[in-house]
């Protein structure tokens, strides 16, 4: 399992219609090192500390989950930065931890390196109409029951992208 890119959006870019532009500065940064506060979520990004996002400030997603979209959609590549999710995962099924009606959402440990990290996976990242426009026609669709999870940060420390251990207990 490997985190294939961390991402920080400051701007809350995708509001108002998908027939209009997003916000200026839409693009998310992708940094080498993202900083996690416990509870508040990723230092830099536009959910940190924002108390109606406290059980979902983090949003984790699954590259894997991003190229069957593709293939789907007869593309060769879809850009994971254009999805606004977080931490993005590789080889792992992200959407596995969500609570559903059944059952509470998994807490899971990751760990890049310099220490694990305790997340409570809450509700699923539900897709938006702006993915039809962001991604490509029909990804909004496509992207449904697999749009990522939404996580509260349990633990203070820090994640890298590369090889990664994810734990659920």
């Amino acid at each position: 399992m490997r985190v294939e890119a961390l991402l920080v959006s400051p701007v809350h870019a995708y509001e108002g219609r998908p027939t209009e532009p997003p916000r200026p500065d839409p693009t998310p940064l992708s940094v080498p090192r993202a900083e996690v506060h416990a509870h508040l979520g990723l230092a830099g990004d536009r959910y940190h500390n924002r108390e109606a996002h406290r059980q979902a400030s983090v949003t984790v997603f699954s590259a894997d989950a991003l190229d069957e979209v593709a293939v789907e959609l007869g593309l060769p590549h879809l850009p994971v930065e254009k999805t606004r999710r977080n931490i993005i995962l590789r080889g792992f099924p992200v959407d596995d931890l969500a609570a559903t009606r059944e059952r509470e959402g998994a807490v899971f440990t990751l760990d890049t390196g310099s220490g694990p990290i305790r997340f409570q996976a809450h509700r699923p990242a539900h897709p938006c109409r702006w993915m039809d426009t962001q991604l490509a026609p029909g990804a909004f669709k496509a992207l449904r029951g697999r749009g990522g999870v939404r996580c509260a940060p349990l633990d203070s420390g820090f994640l890298t992208p590369g090889p990664a251990t994810l734990l659920v207990p």
